[in-house]
Formats: structure tokens, sequence, C-alpha cells
């Protein structure tokens, strides 16, 4: 039958393009439809009879009267959402008469899925375990919205933790997400505010609250939902990993410990401590992957700590609508938990980063060959094939490229641990972030000088090559306190002396070679020159660069000169032609001067034309 489903994508559809107005009037005409179908509609000027209840054996033999119902039900629910949004804007708020009006509609639709609640129960009616189930959620949801809005909030917590119990059983389906969907948007949110208007403390878990109300439900209920799914009676949640108990009441800080006062984040950290230890287990129990599938595995672990960082964020929010001020014991505790909680995500994403680089965060480079491996068909001799096949300079500068790509990431990520709030103040947390960040400077420039050997720009590899040896021995004294203690921890922030020093070493080594090049380059171009006898461009024509190698002397000027092209029209700009006596210009200025001084001939009258008369004869 589907009844969530039916009602779930009837809202969407009609709530993407409209407001609850829209959906109303979009009810309205599908349910005159519906009546028109199932022959049951008054016709125009005719006599109205009042509407029988459904019967199981309507619902059985066509799922129209099923529809009816809840085209009915919802209906009233949009005409209750309508009137509250269009006064949810005035500044009084909404009134006696107005929420009257509301909680009538809601009143409506509640007793219309009741109804027919109750009448799915019966055996006649040919409905499933799920249906029942999903017929009395959605009994529970409108039956809580109704006491929602008359402010009954012991019966309102009721109805909505029938309504999640009855979700979280069922979320474990195919159509999980649409469960979930309703739990977190609008059931969750309203658990949560109710559970606070009737003074529950906020450390109290949703699940835990939803299972509390949820006992005073018939055992006919309880029997079909742990035949769903018997976990959810006895956590409160289809998926929780943990009981309320076994979620932590406190977090260590840098040496501080604050209490978590807040239930969603503490079962938010306790989730990421096992997904921690869920990490280690599998990347000791698999073998040798490829990087890609190694970063795979932090999914889960970030997936944990933005939850938890989203949930301290939510609590922070809420205590400032509130109107508690930052100098409040709750308000400092949560930003101490909500520093932690970035700088343990921000953790994560580094330690993913540092996976994906490579093996010893690509210290040393593997350019050479390139394994395929092949999910459907793996064999071993075209492995072997594969790895004596070098790649071309084209392929390794990308590669370098993307290593430079990932570091990038790395140093941004650091620099958002620097704005977290209390980091700047602690003296020992700023010099560590300072020397991880010069330590992966040090990478990336060491990235860079590759790209630059490869290319066959040796200078230029070797000035990033010593600027990554002052990086990282600006750095190694200060990583070289954190010792590796020998237990198998996942990548994250944490750089030990060993990969310092690694890459100390491999830059010494490295530094020493590049001048080793740049010094067999030098000093070739004396000898090209001198071979070529002279040959090539002047001294003259080179005088804006810098002889490296020496003047060449035997070459200054080209003689005897040769026949060079030239620009056809050279363009003169001569700024001083105005101020410059040429003898050209004298000459004009003299006829000038002599044709101003002859003297000016008067100017005779005009003639004028002499008056005739008629016919031309002259008076």
């Amino acid at each position: 039958m589907d009844i969530t489903k039916f009602v779930v994508s009837h809202r969407e559809r009609a709530l993407l393009y409209g407001d609850y107005s829209t959906y109303q009037n979009q009810l309205s005409k599908k349910l005159l439809n519906c009546r028109k179908k199932l022959s049951i509609a008054t016709k125009k000027r005719g006599t109205f009879h009042p509407r029988t209840q459904v019967t199981a054996e309507q619902i059985a033999e066509d799922h129209g009267y099923l529809q009816l119902q809840l085209l009915t039900a919802e209906r009233t629910w949009a005409n209750a959402m309508a009137v509250k949004a269009a006064h949810s804007v005035e500044t009084k708020g909404i009134g006696g008469k107005t929420r009257s009006h509301i909680v009538s509609r809601l009143e409506k639709g509640a007793q219309t899925s009741e109804q027919l609640a109750e009448v799915l129960t019966q055996t006649e009616s040919g409905a499933s375990s799920v249906d029942i189930l999903e017929a009395r959620a959605y009994a529970a949801l409108l039956r809580g919205a109704a006491l929602f809005e008359k402010q009954h909030w012991e019966p309102c917590l009721r109805s909505y933790s029938v309504a999640r119990i009855i979700y979280s059983a069922l979320s474990t389906s195919t159509k999980g997400d649409i469960y979930k969907d309703l739990l977190s948007e609008t059931i969750d949110p309203s658990i949560r505010y109710a559970a606070y208007q009737a003074k529950i403390p906020r450390t109290q878990p949703i699940a835990e609250i939803a299972l509390k109300y949820f006992q005073h439900v018939g055992p006919e209920l309880a029997a079909r939902i742990e035949k769903q799914n018997p976990s959810v009676l006895q956590h409160g949640d289809a998926d929780a990993k943990q009981g309320a108990g076994a979620a932590p009441a406190t977090l260590t800080w840098r040496g501080r410990e604050v209490n978590i006062e807040d239930a969603a984040i503490a079962i938010a950290w306790a989730t990421v401590g096992t997904e921690k230890e869920k990490l280690a287990d599998k990347l000791l129990s698999t073998g040798s992957l490829l990087p890609r599938e190694l970063a795979g595995a932090y999914d889960d672990i970030l997936v944990a700590s933005q939850d938890t960082v989203d949930a301290t964020k939510q609590a922070i929010d809420e205590l400032k609508s509130e109107g508690v001020t930052q100098s409040d014991t709750r308000m400092q505790s949560l930003q101490i938990t909500r520093t932690a909680v970035n700088y343990e995500m921000i953790s994560w994403r580094i330690g993913r980063n540092r996976v994906l680089i490579g093996q010893d965060d690509g210290v040393r480079v593997d350019l050479g060959a390139s394994v395929r491996k092949k999910k459907q068909q793996a064999q071993t001799e075209e492995a072997s094939e594969d790895k004596g096949k070098d790649l071309t300079p084209g392929r390794q500068i990308a590669k370098l490229k993307e290593k430079v790509v990932l570091y990038d990431g790395i140093l941004q990520s650091l620099d958002s641990i620097k704005e977290l709030p209390g980091v700047a103040n602690d003296q020992k947390l700023s010099t560590q972030l300072e020397a991880t960040s010069q330590y992966f400077t040090a990478l990336k420039c060491f990235a860079i000088s590759r790209s630059h050997a490869i290319a066959g720009n040796a200078v230029n590899a070797l000035a990033l090559v010593k600027h990554a040896l002052d990086q990282c021995n600006a750095a190694y004294p200060v990583l070289s306190g954190d010792s590796d203690d020998g237990k198998f921890a996942p990548r994250n922030i944490q750089v030990t002396n060993q990969h310092a020093g690694l890459l100390r070493d491999i830059l010494s080594g490295e530094l020493q070679r590049s001048r080793a090049l740049v010094e067999i380059h030098h000093s070739n171009k004396p000898t090209s020159a001198s071979q070529t006898g002279g040959a090539g461009k002047p001294l003259s024509s080179q005088l804006l660069n810098y002889p490296a190698g020496g003047a060449n002397l035997n070459n200054i000027v080209t003689y005897p000169p040769e026949l060079e092209p030239i620009p056809v029209k050279p363009l003169f700009l001569d700024v001083a032609w105005n101020y410059i006596e040429y003898p050209a210009k004298q000459r004009q200025a003299a006829v000038v001067q002599e044709r101003s001084k002859e003297p000016e001939r008067e100017a005779e009258p005009e003639t004028k034309p002499q008056k005739r008369g008629w016919f031309g004869f002259g008076r």
C-alpha cells in the first residue's frame, strides 16, 4: 500500500513549486477525482448524503478507499499549515482564534488517520504488518502535531515517540531513506522542543526519551515492532551502536576536561571513538592496498566527526537564541568542545590526504613504474610486465602536480585549525602547528623541485630543494619530541620524528645532488661557446644579459656589417620637435614674416548691379 511513500511524495511534489495553499488546492482536486472513480461523488444539484465510514472490505476490494482517507487527512493538515504559515509573519504571533482553527483542522486529520489505522488492523482489509505500522505512525504523527499546537507537551511526546519508534524500526528496509528524512526533519526536532518545554534535561538523548514515552502503548503494537526490528525496543534507535550509558559524559582537550551536556554531542563523540577503532582494525587486517582504497576507509570516521561538529554548532546556536552570554559556563564548555571536535575532524581529513599522497608522505618518489591493478583479472605476468614500463616525463610531472594539490589541501587545513577559538592562546599547540606546516611546506617544495628536475631546470630545482631543507631544519627540533611508541595508529595530523628525520636525510642528499647538477650545467656553458669559435650573437647585442660564464671578447661586434632587416616605416616620437630650431623651420618662418609685412590692399567696394526697368530698358 506504501502509505508513507504516498504521503511524502505528494508533499514533496507540491511544496517543490508552491506552498501549503497550493498543496491544499491540489488535494481538493485529487479528492474529487478519487470520489468520481469510486462513484461516491455528489453530483451537481444533487442531494448531499453523509459519507459513511470506510470499511475493511472496501479497502481490500479497492485501494482507492485507502487513498481517499489519506487525501482527506492530508488536506486538513495542509489547511492547518497554510493558516499557520500565513500568520507566522505577524509580530503578535498566532492568536487564540487562529490557533483554535489550526488545532481543529489537525484534530480532524488525526481522527481520520486513526480511523484508517483501526480499519487496517482488521484481517479483512488484507493489509500487511508494514502497512499497519505505517498507518499507526502516520496517525501518531498527525496527533502529535495537534497536541504540539495545543502545547500539551507530555501527550505530544507520547504521540511523537510512537511515530519515532515505528519509523526507526522501518528504516532498515529498502525505503529507509524516506523514514530517515521524516525522523531528522520533522519528528526529532519536535521531540527535542517538546522535551525542552517539559523540563527534560538536554543530556538525555532523543532515542531514550522516545523509548521512555513509548511504554504506554499496548502489547500488540510492541509485538509488531519487535517482529520488524527487535533492537529498536532496546535502544530506541535502529542504528544505535551504543546505549545511553556508553556515551561519554566528559571530553578532554589539551589537559582541560569539560562536561558534555548535550546528548547529541555525546552520542556523536562516542561514534567517533568507535569508528576510530574500526579504522585501525581495518587498516591492520587488510594487506597492501592502493592509496585510493586506503583513503576510502576514512569515510566513516570523517562522517562521524562531521556529525559531531554539526551537533556542537546546533547546540551553540540554540544557546545563543535563548540569550545565553559568552561568559556562561555552558557556553564556554561548548566553545572548548567545538575546538576539540573541529580539530579532530580536520586531523582525520589531513590523515586522508596523507594516505592519498603515498608512503612516507611522498618523500620516496615512485614514478618509474606503474602497476595496473585489475579487479576482475589480476595476473602476475601482466603485473610484472607493467612494472618494467617507465612513465613519460609528462606523466611524472602530472603525478607530482596531484601531490602538490594534496599538500595545498593539508596546508589550508592547518590554517583553519589556527583560526579555531583558543588555539592562538595555546603557545605549545601553535608552535607544533607551525612546525607541522613547515614540514608539509618542505614536502611541497620538494615535489615541485622534482618536477623542475624532470623538465631540465636544474637551477630552479636547487633553489627549491634548499628552501625545503631550510623549512625541514626549522621544523625538526619541534617534531623530534613526538616519538612513535611502536603502536599502529591511522594517519592523522600527528607527524613523528621518524617522518621528519627521513625527510631531512633525503633532502640533504638531494641538495648535494642538485648542486652537482648545477655545477655540471654551468661548466658546460663556456665549453660550448669556445667550441663555436665565437660564432653566434655578438656581445653588443646581448648587453642586457649577464654573462655567467664570462664575456666572449672574441665576438664583440659583427664586422664587416651584414645586411639585416629593419622596419620599413619606423615610428619616431620626438617630444622636443616644437622646441628645436631646424633650418627648414627657419626658412618657413622668414617667408611668413615677409608676407605679414606687405601692406594690405584696401578692399574694393563691391559693385552692385544696376537696376533696370521693364523689359531691360533703363530708367
